[in-house]
């Protein structure tokens, strides 16, 4: 089990046709890898530093043991599990109810806000994201979300720098995203 400290690191999976999957990019201090010691289960994600990042890492058995032991620390495992459960089901929702377009709008306007209820100011830098791995929060293809990209650049949603994109236009990608 991982506990990243500061810094930032990516999260990454495998498909089953053996292709690389983006699962998120963490820089704020939490734990990483907490489903294989709790449910006694393989590791199905790879974590890589992209800054230097300061990792604690805990045997299965010690975290077992303090969350056994230590009530506080159990209480707040489980609201971070809870929240991971909230996420997924919101995933799934917007798999089911939102276009790729979308998706595509709210995953950009997460990446830059931990809350959706008060959307960032226009300009805001959404943080460094390949279109694939931009792709794969979406559930949708590089090309796909490329296109979509630029057509958000030519109706001045956003403006392209590199890697990263800025939001020009925030509220019209939560009309797009359905906020």
């Amino acid at each position: 089990m991982f506990f990243l400290v500061n810094g930032r690191v990516e999260v990454t999976g495998d498909s089953a046709t053996g292709t690389r999957v983006y699962h998120a990019t963490v820089d704020t201090p939490q734990f990483l890898g907490e489903l294989g010691p709790l449910g006694d289960m393989v590791r199905t994600a790879s974590v890589l530093a992209v800054v230097d990042s300061e990792v604690w890492v805990v045997p299965a058995e010690a975290f077992l043991a303090v969350v056994l032991a230590e009530i506080d620390a159990a209480r707040r495992l489980l609201r971070a599990l809870a929240r991971q459960v909230q996420s997924q089901q919101a995933f799934a929702e917007d798999l089911l109810f939102l276009d790729l377009k979308g998706r595509v709008a709210k995953r950009l306007l997460q990446m830059v806000t931990p809350d959706l209820d008060a959307l960032p100011e226009d300009g805001i830098v959404v943080p460094d994201v390949t279109q694939a791995d931009l792709a794969s929060l979406c559930g949708g293809s590089r090309e796909n979300v490329t296109r979509i990209l630029k057509e958000f650049e030519r109706r001045g949603f956003v403006r392209r720098d590199g890697h990263r994109y800025i939001l020009r236009k925030t509220a019209s990608l939560a009309k797009l995203a359905e906020l």
